[in-house]
């Protein structure tokens, strides 16, 4: 068996999304998604770079193939390359699996668990809505709900009333869920360094499973300082490219969860390593998942394999997005996500359904702070 041709698929459902689709000379085909929103262009172009490197190749050969592409381009590259990389290398696992007749999960170590925990989103423009949101949610069975900071439709980040907010918010939801509901809350580095400290010390006392994203990626050794002032579990990592990126957050103990993007942070090949590096640590994985199925059952036959596993986000369930286009051998039940073990991610595409999915480039919300400075999302 050879690879025969790469293909990226560019489309738009309820968010952008980037497959890719690795060909071979048996009719076996891989699926992959990248995870990079709103630089899907560059993914693009970077597929484009990447498949000469691959074609004529054995699909089998996943980690040499994962190596040439890492480093053949000589300068690190950083998430554009990781993302284009992951998409390929989720591809790779699908045929290899395929090809063998198993579930990807079955490659990687075989089942370490049944089934694995998942998290919606909620959010609402006020309070009440959002607690409204989690309530339904939770009688949909979902057994955690996460939220963020929110920001008014001027576009204007306000940070201490974002803050406040929020923790109002937490009280409320641990009050009127009980404690039986896991309350996760995504700072999505909306706040500042002080802001983030001390609304984490604030919701301590509501037992938060994770607070996430307290800080900038690029602001890693902030963890350090923050760990000094709050007992809350924390979580980072869904922006880092690589488990080299990923060291200091696991060899430092900075947080309780790593949020491993397998979309971004080179697909499952590295994944899989991430975990292992967490494992030494006792840090359990809590995948970043934001957007496609295809990222969906990538992340699902990690977590199925590897022991360190606390959750998985999980922002639409098994036939919720691309129903038309994408068939999923993924079931969903009381808050738990599991597969079936259909050969290969357990995903089929239709590809004549592809145009019915046109592509429009968007970038992500753009908000500022009061005095007209940039802020984060």
């Amino acid at each position: 068996m050879i690879i025969t041709d790469i293909k990226t698929f560019l489309l738009k459902e309820w968010r952008t999304m980037l497959f890719v689709l690795v060909e071979t000379d048996e009719g076996i085909y891989g699926i992959g998604e990248s995870g990079l929103t709103s630089r899907e262009y560059a993914v693009e172009g970077m597929v484009r770079d990447l498949t000469s490197l691959l074609v004529g190749k054995d699909p089998f050969r996943i980690e040499h193939h994962w190596q040439t592409m890492w480093r053949s381009g000589f300068h690190p590259s950083g998430q554009v390359l990781s993302s284009a990389i992951a998409a390929i290398d989720i591809a790779l696992w699908d045929i290899k699996a395929k090809a063998l007749g198993v579930p990807v999960y079955e490659l990687l170590g075989g089942r370490t668990r049944d089934r694995v925990l998942t998290y919606c989103h909620i959010g609402g423009k006020t309070t009440e809505e959002t607690i409204a949101q989690a309530k339904r949610k939770v009688a949909e069975g979902w057994k955690a709900i996460r939220w963020e900071p929110t920001y008014r439709s001027d576009m204007i980040m306000r940070g201490r009333e974002a803050t406040e907010r929020a923790i109002a918010e937490f009280g409320i939801l641990r009050t009127e869920l009980g404690p039986e509901i896991e309350l996760l809350f995504d700072i999505h580095t909306k706040l500042s360094p002080s802001e983030a400290t001390f609304f984490c010390k604030s919701v301590e006392q509501y037992r938060p499973y994770f607070l996430e994203d307290a800080l900038r990626s690029e602001y890693l050794e902030g963890y350090s300082k923050l760990r000094h002032h709050t007992a809350a579990p924390l979580a980072a990592g869904e922006q880092l490219a690589s488990k080299w990126m990923m060291r200091e957050l696991i060899e430092k103990d900075l947080v309780d969860y790593i949020r491993v993007d397998v979309c971004i942070a080179g697909g499952l090949s590295e994944a899989k390593k991430i975990a292992a590096m967490a494992e030494t640590h006792m840090i359990d994985l809590a995948v970043h998942n934001p957007i496609g199925p295809v990222s969906t059952a990538a992340c699902l036959h990690l977590n199925l394999s590897c022991p360190n596993v606390g959750i998985q986000e999980l922002p639409k369930r098994p036939g919720e997005s691309l129903p038309n286009l994408l068939k999923t051998d993924q079931t969903w039940a009381e808050g738990y996500l599991t597969s079936s073990g259909a050969p290969g991610l357990g995903i089929e595409i239709d590809l004549s359904a592809l145009n019915n999915h046109p592509f429009e480039h968007e970038h992500l919300p753009l908000l500022h702070k009061e005095d007209g400075s940039f802020a984060n999302w």
